[in-house]
């Protein structure tokens, strides 16, 4: 038997029987420009994987990532390294195996002009509400494909004055590592670790993002509460609409509360038929919806990560009694509480 070490850098075969029952938490497809900047990508795939299995065999149990190019051919990063695509580029599968669509960027002279199959493929992605993360100068790709008019982006101070030129509908920042806007993400350059670990700790829990950063020798920037606050409400990159961000907000302080909509809307200064309104036109969904989903969410990282009863969780995450936060998870993931961190532990029990 092949011994185990805890050593980051050991490679050490993955067993094949715990592989085919691995369900992620969060599923990412890159499509890599040619000359596309490693170092973003580079940090944000390391992220995920330090934050995909619970030793360090870089299996991808809790985070699954693939990577691709528009005409299935291989890549080079600007740096020289060239790169093979693992899965074909495909519409439909873009569609329905990913959580997040990356689209790295890089040279300019690859960028400016993007490939029609690509900008297509991006603007079904979106109508599809399926977030999309563009890496470096993928933003001109972005905003080739219309996907930025209104909208604000994170841009490269190098950049900035061709981006605003080309794209004048666009709001321009230079002074953020990445900027989130009704579902689409732009991440102007450096390693792209802060923005990983943020999605790692929406999907995958703090301890999962915590890891990542430990091994990438980075400091955990993840916001206090207070600092958390002022972000949602003076940085309109969260949400623009300040009614959701403060009821978002609110919410996330509120996950074991049995508060009501009228209170939530009454804190975000509005009435609950504007609330309404109001998170229809930025989540695309209710706020009763949106609440319930911040909810599971939460209990979900409680299941993995720690040992509370099922009941107890539930009561945590503001269900009324354990059965119907089984109906509700069951609904939203495919699977009960209890399977869920059944199968959880027999994976890595495994590892």
């Amino acid at each position: 038997m092949k011994h185990l070490s805890s050593n980051a850098y050991d490679d050490v075969s993955p067993p094949e029987e715990s592989l085919s029952e691995i369900h992620p938490d969060i599923r990412v497809g890159f499509i890599l420009m040619d000359k596309f900047t490693l170092a973003p990508v580079s940090g944000f795939v390391e992220s995920l994987r330090f934050a995909a299995d619970k030793s360090f065999r870089s299996l991808q149990i809790y985070c699954k990532w693939d990577w691709m190019t528009f005409n299935n051919q291989p890549v080079s990063a600007s740096c020289g390294l060239s790169v093979n695509p693992t899965t074909p580029f495909n519409l439909a599968e873009l569609k329905e195996k990913y959580d997040y669509i990356v689209i790295a960027g890089g040279l300019l002279s690859e960028t400016r002009q993007s490939p029609e199959s690509v900008l297509t493929a991006l603007k079904t992605i979106h109508e599809a509400k399926i977030p999309i993360i563009a890496l470096c100068s993928g933003c001109f790709v972005l905003g080739n494909a219309g996907l930025l008019d209104g909208r604000k982006c994170a841009i490269h101070f190098t950049t900035r004055d061709e981006f605003a030129n080309r794209f004048p509908k666009t709001i321009t920042i230079i002074d953020q590592s990445y900027v989130e806007d009704s579902g689409i993400f732009t991440c102007p350059g450096g390693t792209a670790i802060d923005l990983a670990a943020h999605l790692i700790r929406i999907h995958c829990g703090d301890i999962r993002a915590q890891k990542s950063l430990e091994y990438l020798l980075v400091k955990d920037g993840a916001p206090s509460s207070l600092k958390k606050a002022e972000q949602l409400l003076e940085n309109p990159s969260i949400y623009e609409n300040a009614i959701v961000s403060k009821a978002i907000f609110y919410m996330s302080e509120n996950l074991s509360s049995h508060i009501t909509l009228k209170e939530i809307a009454e804190h975000a200064n509005t009435n609950p038929r504007q609330l309404h309104r109001a998170f229809i036109a930025n989540t695309n969904e209710p706020p009763a919806n949106y609440w319930r989903r911040l909810r599971l969410e939460h209990a979900r990282k409680l299941l993995a990560n720690t040992s509370s009863y099922i009941t107890t969780i539930a009561n945590e995450c503001g269900f009324s009694d354990a059965s119907h936060f089984n109906l509700w998870f069951n609904k939203q993931y495919g699977e009960t509480p209890f399977t869920y961190r059944k199968r959880r532990h027999e994976v890595e029990r495994r590892q």
